[in-house]
């Protein structure tokens, strides 16, 4: 975890939004768990924003912008087997192909 404020104050204090504290029956601190991830600068109140998540983030987007690969299907007209992405002709025969 790499938290930074959003704020840009050079705060280095961030307090957890969404945290679960387990204690004992004295009060005293025993474990906690993040249940969202949601910080907050206790400088100057602005959001928090994790760092170590921007690659993860960076190669989701990148998957996602990626075309889908080709398909193969038969030319509707002089049924040869094609391998095609979305609005090309048929090599063959020139027919525009659809791809389902």
């Amino acid at each position: 975890m790499l938290l930074v404020c959003s704020g840009r104050c050079g705060g280095r204090l961030f307090r957890a939004l969404f945290a679960e504290v387990d204690v004992d029956s004295g009060g005293g601190y025993q474990d906690h768990r993040i249940a969202q991830p949601g910080y907050i600068c206790l400088n100057c109140g602005s959001p928090a924003v994790d760092l170590s998540e921007v690659p993860a983030e960076m190669d989701a987007e990148a998957a996602a912008d990626e075309p889908p690969a080709g398909a193969d299907i038969l030319c509707p007209v002089c049924e040869t087997l094609v391998q095609v992405d979305a609005g090309m002709e048929c090599p063959n025969c020139g027919a525009p192909l659809e791809v389902a």
